[in-house]
């Protein structure tokens, strides 16, 4: 009994150190849905530890390439980051959750400010809008 015990332990123990050990580093391919849209873009993320370094590279609304650089971090399967842009309206901040499903792919959500941004997917029957949702698929290396 104790050594069926010490393996189910050894198993849990090394699935635990598997996420915790979790490198993101590299480039993903990104999708966010914000109600009938999908916007696409390539998040490339440098990792220390538990830091993270944060690039995203798409197209802005005038065609135009962009890139947004942010901080974030990840802690066991979850990660976090945020990115701060100037626009011609003021500083808008974007914060981004979510968890690593496997070793290539995450997927979460994104909040502009304190709240949710225009485009976010209302709830059926109406009330407040949910933030709109986000993948992510590591690329190839």
């Amino acid at each position: 009994m104790k050594k069926v015990l010490l393996a189910m332990l050894a198993v849990s123990l090394t699935g635990i150190a598997a996420y915790a050990a979790a490198d993101i580093s590299g480039a993903w391919d990104f999708t966010m849905k914000m109600g009938e849209r999908e916007m696409k873009s390539v998040v490339t993320f440098v990792q220390t530890g538990e830091k993270l370094a944060v690039t995203v590279a798409g197209v802005g609304r005038d065609g135009q390439p962009t890139e947004s650089k942010g901080e974030g971090t990840i802690k066991g399967d979850d990660v976090t980051w945020k990115i701060v842009r100037e626009t011609p309206r003021g500083t808008m901040e974007t914060t981004y959750k979510g968890k690593i499903v496997d070793p290539n792919n995450m997927k979460g959500t994104m909040e502009r400010g304190g709240g949710n941004p225009p485009g976010g997917n209302p709830p059926p029957g109406g009330g407040q809008m949910t933030p709109p949702e986000w993948t992510a698929v590591r690329q190839a290396k």
